[in-house]
Order: C-alpha cells, then structure tokens, then sequence
C-alpha cells in the first residue's frame, strides 16, 4: 500500500473521533436523564411523565437531524461540468495559462457558470479535472469537489454543503433544544442537590454534570447556530462570508441574496410543513443558483436572474442528484 494510501486511512479513521467522542455524550446524557433523573430522583408521576414525553421527542429529532447529516455523501457536480477527451488532452499539453483558458471558456460557454477566480478566470479544478460549478469547491479532507459547500465539520466527519446543509441546521436547531430543555428541567435538582435539600445518591454526581454539560453546550452552540442563521438570511456559505464570490463584474458578497424570504427557501424548500423534518427539500441541484446581478454576462447568454427559476442542469443520460 502506498505510504499516501496508509496516511488517507489514519486519517479517515482519526476522523470519527470526534463523532465518537459526541456519541457518548449524548449516550450518557441519556442515561443520566432518563435513569438517574426521572426513574431515581423525580418523584410526582406526572413531573416524570411531560418531562420523558419531552424529552424524547426532543431525543429523536436531534439524533435523526445529527444521523442524516453525518452520513448523507457530499454532492457532487454533474458529468456536463467535466471537460470531453478532446478538450482535456489539450489543456494538459498546453503550458500556457493564457491557451489553458481559452479552452476553459469554451468548454464554460454552454454551462451555468457565472463566477470566476479573483483574477478573472474560469474555476477549474486540476485535481478533480472539471470546471468548478458556482459556490463549489474542493475539499482535501473529502477529497473532492462539493457543491455549495460551506465547510468540512469535524464534529460530523463529513462536509456540509448542498446535498446536507438543512440537516446541519437542522442539527444545530434540535442539539440547541436538546440542551436547554435538559438544562432547565434538571436546574431545580441540581440547586436541590448543591444545597443538600436531597440526600446524596449516586444520581447526585450524573444530575450536577449533566446540568454543567447541557449549559455548556447551550452557549458553544447559540453563537454557532446564530452565525449560520445570519448565513442563509443573507444567502451566503461560510466560504463566500470571509471571500466573497467574485462574477465578471467583480466581487459582490450579496451576489446570490435574493432576500430573505427567498433565501430562506433556497435551504428549507418550499413547503413550511417540510422544514423542520430531516429530509431533502432545498431548491435546485446545487448546480446553478439565481442571482440578484442586474447587469447580464455578455459570455453566457443564460444568465441567472432572480426573476428566473432554478434550472436542472442534468442531461437526460446524466442521473440527476438525489438527497432523500
């Protein structure tokens, strides 16, 4: 096995850690909720009752949201974005980057491809030999190019982007849930126990660390569910939030704001009654995206804009993507 082989593997399996170290968390929180809490130190039946009910709704939400996002595969771009035989023998002879992008733009003119490096070129990736969808990029730790992709988590092991950013939202959402319902039902038993009003057991230690824990979460999770709120309000990956994306204008960080509303429903889809669920409803096929730009490319005849729908770029050979 090659020595670039073994250090993929390592780091493949260091990866899960992580994700590891959050599954038994969560585990324990669960055992010390629900054994340690309600069956040992609650008393009134009804108290116990709500706060199970609760809890597991809460439970399953935020694991199915943490499940779908941890292993729904990052979208990749579609075939028509890779360049033919012909092309791709001539972009690899060629040593000019002046010719190199000859032949990128005219392999670029029938395609959906709106934005350009900062000085000016088609995006293209050598690594994975295809012209680079808008709001796609690379990622070293997949090793491949993902659509819309806003960052690699290490606390999910994978990369969010298109084909599973509702569900880190979503997961973001329920984990902050989660958190504060266990923290603001298990208050009273801690203060109880921290004072001495209950007698010390052994759920006495899982009651007062679980309240620390759900606290500190809470906090960790708020400024970071608050930042990616701010995101979709304004369209924007947390790539395109520290580098905006440039078009053949130059660059404009509200390129693909289309307000509010709008962008909202570009993640969560257009249907309400979908959107607190864990599953595919967001806009397109990460692909091509509207655009606010007023001012047409003269190069691409097709130009998005935001009066225009979302268009699919499969062929009909091509299988379109699928998230479900």
């Amino acid at each position: 096995m090659a020595p670039t082989n073994v250090l993929r593997c390592c780091q493949r399996v260091v990866g899960w850690i992580p994700v590891i170290f959050i599954t038994l968390v969560v585990c324990w929180s669960y055992y010390a909720y629900v054994i340690e809490l309600c069956v040992f130190t609650i008393l009134s039946i009804g108290e116990k009752v709500v706060y199970l009910v609760v809890f597991h709704l809460s439970f399953i939400m935020f694991v199915w949201s943490y499940w779908k996002t941890i292993f729904t595969s990052p979208a990749k771009p579609s075939k028509e974005f890779n360049l033919i035989k012909s092309d791709k023998e001539q972009y690899d002879r060629e040593e000019r980057a002046e010719t190199q992008q000859e032949i990128l733009k005219r392999a670029a003119k029938d395609l959906p491809v709106y934005t350009r490096t900062a000085s000016g070129a088609i995006r293209y990736c050598d690594h994975c030999q295809l012209i680079k969808p808008d709001r796609c990029h690379h990622c070293s730790a997949c090793d491949m190019c993902v659509l819309k992709m806003d960052h690699h988590c290490p606390w999910v092991n994978n990369c969010v982007g298109f084909a599973n950013y509702k569900y880190f939202m979503l997961f973001l959402a329920y984990s902050l849930l989660y958190c504060l319902f266990i923290a603001s039902t298990v208050l009273q038993y801690f203060i109880k126990f921290w004072t001495g009003d209950l007698p010390d057991t052994h759920a006495k230690f899982h009651v007062l660390f679980l309240f620390f824990v759900a606290a500190m979460f809470f906090i960790s999770l708020l400024s970071l569910f608050s930042y990616h709120c701010w995101l979709v309000s304004k369209n924007r990956s947390t790539i395109e939030a520290f580098r905006a994306p440039v078009f053949r204008n130059g660059p404009d960080k509200n390129g693909f704001s289309l307000g509010i509303g709008k962008n909202i429903k570009q993640v969560y889809g257009d249907q309400v009654k979908y959107w607190l669920l864990p599953i595919f409803t967001s806009q397109g096929d990460g692909c091509s995206y509207p655009t606010r730009l007023v001012n047409q490319d003269v190069e691409q005849p097709n130009t998005i804009n935001n009066s225009e729908p979302v268009k699919n770029t499969c062929s009909p050979k091509s299988k379109c993507l699928n998230f479900n």
